[in-house]
């Protein structure tokens, strides 16, 4: 099973990773803040995760990983 690994202190909710994301299990928080002010990207369901790494390489600032 895949897992990806959220960096929140570095998302800036730009949404890139939730748009690319081919299985939708990405979402931008509308609770879970960091410190920057930015509402960060979560997870919705990790156990449908394909560990394509689209979110992953999609994103600008690495702020994911994911673990296959």
């Amino acid at each position: 099973m895949a897992k990806v690994i959220i960096n929140k202190a570095l998302c800036k909710s730009c949404g890139l990773c939730v748009t690319a994301c081919p299985k939708k299990i990405l979402s931008i928080s509308t609770t879970d803040m960091n410190n920057k002010g930015y509402f960060v990207v979560e997870v919705v369901d990790m156990d449908k995760c394909i560990g394509c790494a689209f979110c992953a390489t999609m994103c600008p600032d690495c702020v994911i990983e994911v673990e296959k």
